[in-house]
């Protein structure tokens, strides 16, 4: 890469900005539908399970094959990756909006995914080849971590001033244009990158991780129509259960496993994994619950929802880059715990609200509850390779990353399995909010235990033990 002719500053920054448009339209896609889903079931007569599936065909791509995307590129080049990622999202995008049914839209959501996950790490693994001078990574990267908080902030926005304007199709439209300029500029600008050690391919853990999240799932969405104690939902449970121990047994065997079992020796690893899993479950679960709340209790137009969604966005936005600045001074516990205190509180109060809850008291909770989760994403990778040999660190990265895919897919599943297993939203939402409740109280616990001077040692005691592991041919 020194030869190339694109590696002066200028190029450097071009490759930056492509790749932020990856991480943009993909986060996006997380919060742009969400406000939609009143007006796609509408349309569309699908049910409130057929929404979790919207939402969940996406993310639960994401999240099983987010770690094989990332070797993939390592071995095969990252540029050509993040091309086919670019085409297959952009494919993905253009069948949601010509979708004839809601069937046909789940599955282009999942098109969607399968695409998404050759974007994000693939792209964030360029970066830090093209930005060698750790001054201008750092710079980088920090600028990477905030299109996040735009993404969030700009998503409901845009869905909901798209959704009301054009249709709730123009919100899958715009990925379109986007997606094609990407692939020309990477073409020009982005030089090709490969790792010099690549890890092994994993297929069979791969696999398993797909029957063992599909199959959990789809048991906790179907159930609710189906019955807890049907034959399929008990055959997904046990297929879920086969595929847990199955692939607990196999990646132990491996010298260079898909999921590196030997990490979660590390409290802090093992705590970074809980809280991604629990704060991106509150997360996606206040997506999908507030949007039904101001839709369907209040009334709200779709613009109208994603304006009163703003709050959570900008208090986000603010306060991650000074979560950023907090974990770097103080550790991760004080973010951990304040996200803890700022999303449980919230969902406490969520509990309690009905259609005529006053507006301001409900923009101050969605920007509290934004406080919270800007607090919390920060920590998360910094606890996932706190100790970790250089080497691995990327490795620890990806877990963490998807973990926080699995949290946001099961918070969409089980919350709105609760909505759907009762009479009325008016019924359902607080039982829901309740399940957020745990999930959020459950980071600020972790965020004590997994900071404090013994679960250090653990992770001191993982990082020598990997820090002396030789480091395994290239098949």
């Amino acid at each position: 890469m020194a030869n190339d002719p694109r590696d002066g500053a200028r190029h450097r920054w071009l490759v930056l900005a492509i790749c932020c448009t990856s991480l943009l339209v993909v986060s996006m896609d997380n919060t742009i539908v969400n406000v939609a889903l009143p007006v796609i079931r509408t349309d569309l007569a699908a049910s409130i399970t057929e929404l979790q599936w919207t939402v969940d065909a996406y993310t639960l791509v994401l999240a099983c094959f987010l770690m094989l995307a990332g070797a993939t590129g390592d071995r095969v080049g990252r540029r050509r990756t993040f091309q086919v990622g670019l085409a297959v999202f952009g494919l993905g995008s253009l069948l949601c909006s010509l979708a004839p049914s809601v069937g046909w839209l789940i599955a282009a959501r999942a098109v969607q995914g399968a695409g998404g996950t050759m974007l994000n790490p693939i792209a964030l693994s360029i970066v830090t080849n093209v930005f060698v001078d750790p001054r201008e990574r750092a710079r980088a990267i920090g600028i990477w971590g905030s299109v996040v908080g735009i993404a969030l902030g700009l998503g409901p926005v845009l869905g909901g001033v798209l959704t009301e304007a054009v249709g709730w199709r123009a919100i899958f439209w715009v990925n379109v244009p986007v997606v094609l300029a990407a692939i020309v500029l990477t073409a020009r600008f982005v030089p090709e990158s490969r790792a010099a050690h690549a890890r092994r391919a994993d297929p069979v853990g791969q696999v398993l991780v797909v029957v063992l999240l599909g199959s959990l799932t789809t048991a906790v969405i179907e159930a609710p129509r189906l019955g807890w104690t049907s034959g399929l939902i008990l055959g997904l449970g046990g297929a879920a259960l086969v595929a847990l121990v199955a692939l607990l047994a196999w990646e132990r065997r491996r010298r260079e496993p898909l999921l590196e079992l030997g990490f979660f020796a590390s409290v802090p690893f093992s705590g970074a994994t809980v809280v991604a899993v629990c704060a991106f479950a509150a997360f996606g679960s206040f997506l999908f619950l507030s949007t039904l709340y101001l839709q369907d209790v209040r009334g709200l137009s779709a613009l109208g929802a994603g304006l009163m969604l703003l709050p959570a966005a900008v208090t986000a936005t603010v306060c991650a880059p000074l979560s950023g600045r907090l974990v770097g001074t103080r550790g991760s516990r004080p973010s951990l715990v304040g996200a803890g205190i700022a999303m449980t509180a919230v969902a406490v109060l969520l509990t309690q609200v009905g259609p005529t809850t006053p507006t301001p008291v409900l923009l101050v909770a969605f920007g509290v509850f934004g406080i919270g989760f800007g607090l919390v994403n920060p920590p998360i990778t910094n606890t996932a390779v706190s100790g970790m040999p250089r080497a691995q660190a990327g490795v620890a990265a990806a877990v963490a990353s998807t973990s926080r895919q699995v949290g946001q897919t099961f918070g969409v599943a089980v919350s709105g399995t609760v909505v759907a297993a009762t009479v009325s939203l008016g019924v359902g939402l607080p039982r829901a909010w309740a399940v957020v409740v745990f999930a959020t109280a459950v980071v600020g616990v972790v965020g004590v235990v997994a900071t404090t001077a013994r679960a250090r040692a653990s992770a001191e005691r993982v990082a020598a033990r990997f820090a002396d592991e030789p480091v395994p041919a290239a098949a």
